[in-house]
């Protein structure tokens, strides 16, 4: 598939998760970005704007891109409860649910973050 098409069809499945989620101070938005190379996450509140947390794969320790995945997703959810957020909104950011996403999902849970 032509890589014009497929950028194009995420940024359409973006728009319309976006337009069903939304990140306030209490339940912010946990939103994932996938790089060729990293991945990063980010604790938005929409209300404001602004950006609570934030944390990518480049310093973290791994065999394969799942690992780093996992473990940026401990990371985060540790963070989040240390600041007393221990409620999100997971925003996968139009990528399927599956491999490093939902590999960063699972390490937010088992760090006690709730979706």
């Amino acid at each position: 598939m032509n890589t014009k098409i497929k950028k194009i069809q995420r940024e359409r499945r973006k728009k319309r998760i976006r337009a069903k989620i939304f990140g306030i101070s209490v339940k912010p938005r946990l939103s994932i970005f996938k790089s060729n190379r990293y991945i990063t996450a980010q604790l938005i509140d929409d209300s404001r704007g602004a950006t609570l947390l934030s944390g990518s794969t480049k310093t973290l320790k791994g065999k394969n891109m799942r690992e780093k995945a996992k473990a940026l997703g401990k990371n985060i959810g540790k963070a989040a409860l240390e600041k007393e957020i221990s409620l999100a909104v997971f925003d996968r950011g139009g990528y399927l649910y599956a491999g490093s996403v939902a590999a960063i999902a699972d390490g937010a849970r088992e760090a006690g973050l709730k979706f």
